[in-house]
């Protein structure tokens, strides 16, 4: 802790206000000339004697300091041998790839540090008036290359070396307490220091050897051969300071206390809290010692942004408590799914409009109209979205509560703030004083700057995959105990995360084989999460803010989805480390336009692939057997299943249903019983996706398209109920028989979560989709499928979901008004 002070001590000494490292003019003395024009170069009158002696003072003092960072560099170079050992092994601490990212030119920077050190030493031991050491330095700040690049890289580094700490208990240990070796004079053997500290020094280092070069010209006769190789030096030094990127600078991740204490920024980032019985979004700041909540105050032009505090709690006085202790919350009414959709449509569709505007080099002040609109919806939907309940008590008196998108997330932050708390935290009250200087940090030392919505995205960021990854969640290694154990997946979307999939509980074991595959549809998504928890059956345990029975996670990874990486045709198998779990599983991925294409079965004795009117005729049914049986089980046993047809189906099971509907099995309501619902609900939207047209034709999407877009109620009905009985009899009776179905799944919606719309969002695209050539005629990228074909489809679903019952017979019947070509 004191050399952090004396370290942020150093560097006050060296910052301007504008956060660059320029010493002053005034302390380095007269410019040699004034057409030098350059704060770097100086010259002082030293009385000879009185000079040399304190240059041998300021080197002597130098040398004794560059032996200690000589120390710490090998302190931190001892576990990278060991670990780059151990990576090539079955059972490797970290990869390589890890490695060299944590310790990234460490080993260069200690080879120039040494021999320096080498070289100086002598001179110092063997001291004279005549001494030079100038080009030493000079060498010293001509190799401040390779500091750029571990600048570069620091804040990666620490990220990496976070990371693998809190997925590997044996790194953590090694991380944690590194051994400096003491000066050779010292009675110290060694010290204890994190890697953390010790990756910082460097950073520290240069900011020193700059005031040294400032002492050493001062005290060095201008006459002098060091002289002119001084002054080299500092120049070099300072424009590499002055050029660091500002977010190294330990100001922003330190504030000092009125007392003197090193308070430190740990994790920043944008919560919606329950407030009042409103949703308001803040910024939640997590120092060492304190948790703030903030909002972000409006300013008039031109003044500089601050923030506004609305509560802290001292990290000595925060508890968390547990779902069953803590009081019901007050009621927030969650925001219905169709709007959320709604949103998401708009978006979409904003977004396809500024592409356009852009191809088309239109207005730039339409094309920041159009960027406002889309910034205000993704605003609504990150405030309305999330429903995770997140609660923090102040054990002296007051709750609060956050709704986060994720459990993800919620356990990012607990364990951060746990983290703090093993160390010896004492409670305080900040005075009035105190509170506005560290609120007034806020701005500066905050490392998430924007509101996470893709409007806030620069134009070269990579828009995200968009079509279907399939995923096979393998085994999981490294249980301490013998568990019930599953996983979920979550894929981000629309700037949060969404969960996706979650395989079986594997009960009482320390090695799950789960081996389950499932399909997970992408919206612009990059990244994947995995989360492994242990299945709780205790029933005491329901948190009252959602009355779900909590479970415990034990786990969780995140990995990038690379486009080069997955957009491949073979599987790629990775694993994700979690607090020393090891989960492998493997993925693929299949763009949108890949997954329109439908390949009609080459035999004609199944039911995947072949017509619907084939089918039908051939079981003498009215709707295919497949479907009715599906439906029957979804009926009985699924109907209150949390997320029914949008939770994925196991992929191995889904392969074995269709096996077993294609050969006509004589087992399959015996196995129908036996099946996962999950699994069974996948089953018919893979018949429907694989017939060789969509149950709503190809020939009839154009119409659908345009009906749908209709504002007049009444042509709209006549031209939608036309529509459907322009479609053969088989995929009439199928999808009339298949949409009473799901109007009595989104009657069980308090239950099961699944609303009109969201059902409408699963199967429209399914049951009605452009043919190949359609859709090739008027895509631009993969992202506007989502925006111009999906929204139209939904809707048209929708619009049939939400109409009174419509019976065959009477649709037959009933002849319209008016009738559209088709």
């Amino acid at each position: 802790m004191e050399e952090e002070e004396e370290a942020i001590g150093f560097l006050d000494k060296v910052l301007e206000d504008e956060d660059v490292f320029l010493l002053e003019e005034c302390e380095l003395g007269t410019p040699t000339s004034p057409s030098s024009g350059s704060p770097f170069l100086v010259t002082v009158k030293v009385e000879a004697g009185k000079g040399l002696e304190m240059r041998k003072l300021v080197l002597s003092g130098f040398l004794a300091s560059e032996e200690i960072y000589i120390n710490q560099l090998e302190a931190l170079l001892l576990p990278m041998k060991p670990l780059k050992a151990t990576a090539t092994t079955s059972q490797p601490v970290l990869t390589i790839q890890q490695i060299e990212t944590i310790f990234y030119k460490i080993q260069d920077i200690y080879e120039i540090h040494k021999e320096f050190y080498d070289n100086l030493c002598p001179k110092v031991q063997q001291w004279d008036s005549q001494v030079t050491m100038g080009h030493l330095f000079q060498k010293l700040a001509s190799q401040l290359g390779v500091y750029k690049a571990f600048v570069d890289n620091y804040k990666v580094a620490l990220e990496t070396a976070e990371k693998c700490s809190q997925s590997n208990n044996q790194f953590q240990k090694i991380s944690e307490e590194l051994k400096v070796k003491g000066p050779k004079d010292s009675r110290d053997s060694h010290t204890s220091v994190t890697m953390e500290a010790l990756l910082y020094k460097p950073i520290d280092r240069v900011t020193r050897s700059t005031l040294v070069l400032h002492d050493l010209l001062k005290h060095t006769p201008v006459d002098h051969p060091d002289y002119p190789l001084l002054q080299d030096a500092l120049r070099i030094s300072q424009n590499f300071l002055s050029s660091i990127n500002e977010d190294i600078d330990p100001r922003r991740t330190a504030v000092t206390t009125p007392k003197g204490e090193t308070r430190q920024l740990v994790k920043d980032g944008f919560l919606v809290e329950v407030s009042e019985g409103s949703r308001k979004l803040r910024h939640v700041f997590l120092f060492t010692d304190v948790l703030l909540c903030a909002k972000l105050k409006k300013t008039s032009a031109g003044k500089h942004q601050q923030y506004d505090c609305k509560w802290y709690i001292p990290l000595a006085d925060l508890v968390f408590p547990s779902p069953e202790e803590s009081e019901a919350s007050p009621q927030v009414h969650p925001f219905p799914d169709h709007e959320l959709e709604d949103m998401k449509m708009k978006i979409s569709a904003l977004k396809s409009e500024i592409q356009k505007e852009k191809a088309n080099k239109g207005q730039s002040r339409a094309i920041e109209r159009l960027k406002k609109k889309m910034f205000e919806n993704e605003f609504l939907l990150l405030l309305n979205s999330p429903t995770i309940p997140f609660r923090i008590h102040n054990r002296n008196g007051k709750s609060y509560l956050f709704l986060l998108s994720s459990d993800y997330e919620r356990s990012e932050w607990r364990e951060a703030i746990q983290k703090l708390q093993k160390k010896d935290l004492q409670a305080f009250v900040l005075s009035s004083v105190e509170l506005q200087v560290l609120t007034g940090s806020c701005f500066k030392l905050r490392t998430v700057h924007n509101i996470p919505v893709t409007s806030n995205k620069d134009d070269d960021e990579s828009p995200g995959l968009y079509g279907f990854l399939h995923v096979i969640v393998h085994s999981a290694k490294g249980f301490k105990q013998s568990a019930n154990l599953y996983c979920t997946l979550e894929v981000d979307s629309f700037g949060y995360f969404v969960s996706k999939a979650k395989t079986r509980v594997f009960r009482d074991t320390t090695e799950p084989k789960w081996d389950e595959e499932f399909e997970i549809e992408l919206e612009g998504s990059q990244s994947l999460r995995i989360l492994c928890y242990e299945k709780c059956y205790d029933k005491t345990k329901v948190n009252k803010d959602n009355n779900e029975i909590v479970d415990k996670i034990m786990g969780k990874g995140q990995i990038q989805l690379d486009p080069q990486t997955v957009e491949t045709k073979n599987w790629h198998t990775d694993v994700i480390e979690m607090n020393g779990i090891k989960v492998e599983f493997s993925m693929k991925f299949t763009s949108r336009d890949m997954s329109l294409k439908r390949t009609p079965s080459k035999k004609q004795s199944g039911v995947f692939g072949v017509k619907i009117s084939v089918v039908t005729k051939r079981e003498r049914s009215k709707v295919p057997y497949i479907v009715r049986q599906c439906v029957e089980e979804v009926e009985k046993r699924g109907i209150e299943e949390v997320g029914i047809y949008r939770i994925s189906g196991v992929a191995t099971d889904i392969q074995a249903l269709k096996a077993v509907f294609d050969a006509n099995n004589k087992d399959i309501l015996l196995m129908l019983s036996d099946m996962d619902i999950n699994a069974i609900a996948g089953t018919l939207k893979l018949y429907f996706r694989e017939l060789p047209e969509p149950l709503l034709t190809d020939r009839l999407y154009p119409a659908f398209m345009e009906g749908i877009a209709l504002s007049d109620p009444a042509a709209k009905e006549n031209c939608m109920m036309h529509l459907l009985r322009s479609l053969p009899d088989p995929n009439l009776i199928t999808f009339l028989f298949l949409l009473e179905h799901l109007k009595r799944v989104a009657e069980k919606e308090p239950i099961n979560k699944m609303s009109l719309h969201n059902l409408a969002t699963v199967f429209g695209p399914t049951l009605l989709r452009p043919s190949e050539v359609e859709s090739k005629a008027h895509l631009t990228s993969a992202a506007d499928i989502w925006s111009h074909d999906v929204m139209a489809q939904v809707q048209v679903l929708l619009y049939y979901l939400q109409h009174p019952p419509i019976s065959f017979a009477e649709l037959k019947r009933n002849t319209l008004y008016f009738s559209t070509d088709v």
